[in-house]
């Protein structure tokens, strides 16, 4: 399998240390860093191993899933998932069947992978289990109040413990946890600056547009906000877009209170809605998750198919999608959703996709001090080569 020079490198400090943070871009290939560290333990020790791999979502559970099972051969190797998501391998938040499952494997000689999320990451630690290595991806998640206690108990009772992230939080307070508490996060063993990932044609630059609109003081003109939406599209000229919509209540209203749907389908687009309230919707249709997700990626595979997507946050860490070229800010984030969300941009695409736009439409307050804020981690990240680091005061 070819790895890129840095997925060497991050594997090789894998192989140095039990314990540390991984800082990489998103787009960098971590997962894959992550697989074949799995493979390899598994070919240099040839006995049962338990690994744990925990996300911060069910659906990029699902997907890390998918990904390891495309490398890692599944003969002597067992796959169990710790959440409540539906899935067609074996799953349970069961302590007691967790425990069984793991077990049965390791003293038959035989491998586990369990998947499971921030969430139920304490049903495995209440399983009783011994854990060989457990990676924590998006770790930034895991300083979270009810997901510190079991990031902290697998930290010490792990072999190996690993946190991947492009955006850590730290705390600058003794009272709540951050990533530079070296005793349960380590160090930092392999950070990869963006410029160099930009340089070597692993993901691509973003380009940042901030667009000005005559400013209002109305919050909820929902037609005004789908009118200046659709300028926005029309003006950007790319065929696939991501909407990053300030609340539910504003894709509601835009998709079905506004001519919005009308125009956009009169140029050639087609529309998907994704949020925890009104579920997974293509084009006026409800569809399950599944279908959503497949249909988003094989659009995104094919350059001339024009979609815009509009959610609130289920899209913005994580998630691999193929193909999107640019994405729209309409809400504030931290620094760790405004890194997130111009990840989703940046992965390579075809000959033609050669940066990611990232636009700002500016019309009120909350656009303009979105537009400083995104300016500013895109400096940090792709100018200076930093992480954009989250820091928690009080």
């Amino acid at each position: 399998m070819q790895l890129r020079p840095h997925q060497e490198k991050i594997l090789d400090r894998m192989f140095a240390y039990h314990k540390g943070q991984i800082i990489v871009p998103t787009g960098g290939g971590k997962t894959l860093t992550m697989i074949v560290d799995t493979q390899t333990t598994y070919d240099l020790i040839k006995k049962g191993t338990t690994t744990v791999v925990v996300a911060p979502r069910i659906l990029l559970a699902e997907q890390l899933c998918q990904e390891f099972l495309e490398v890692i051969d599944t003969k002597y190797t067992h796959v169990m998932h710790v959440h409540s998501g539906e899935t067609h391998h074996f799953s349970s938040t069961n302590p007691e069947k967790i425990h069984l499952f793991a077990n049965t494997a390791r003293t038959a000689g035989e491998n586990v992978i369990i998947f499971t999320t921030y969430h139920s990451l304490h049903r495995v630690m209440d399983a009783d289990i011994e854990v060989n290595t457990i990676y924590f991806d998006e770790a930034h998640n895991s300083i979270t109040r009810n997901f510190f206690p079991p990031t902290e108990f697998f930290s010490n009772e792990a072999d190996r413990c690993y946190f991947f992230t492009a955006t850590p939080k730290h705390s600058l307070t003794v009272k709540k946890p951050g990533m530079n508490d070296v005793d349960v996060y380590g160090q930092v063993i392999c950070q990869v600056p963006a410029p160099e990932l930009v340089e070597g044609g692993y993901i691509l630059p973003p380009k940042v547009n901030v667009r000005q609109l005559p400013l209002s003081k109305d919050k909820n003109n929902w037609q005004r906000d789908a009118d200046y939406l659709h300028q926005t599209i029309m003006d950007d000229n790319k065929n696939q877009v991501l909407v990053c919509a300030r609340t539910t209540k504003q894709i509601i209203n835009v998709i079905q209170n506004t001519n919005f749907v009308t125009k956009i389908a009169a140029e050639g687009y087609s529309w998907m809605v994704i949020t925890s309230k009104t579920g997974a919707i293509i084009d006026g249709h409800k569809v399950n998750r599944e279908k959503f997700f497949e249909t988003l990626n094989a659009w995104g595979k094919d350059s001339s198919k024009k979609f815009i997507v509009l959610h609130h946050s289920i899209l913005s860490e994580g998630i691999n999608v193929n193909g999107l070229q640019s994405v729209i800010f309409l809400r504030n984030m931290d620094y760790v959703g405004i890194s997130q969300t111009v990840g989703r941009v940046i992965r390579l695409g075809d000959e033609s996709k050669t940066y990611g736009l990232v636009t700002i439409p500016t019309y009120d307050n909350v656009g303009i001090s979105t537009a400083r804020k995104v300016q500013a981690v895109v400096d940090t990240i792709f100018n200076q080569g930093q992480p954009a680091i989250s820091e928690i005061r009080k």
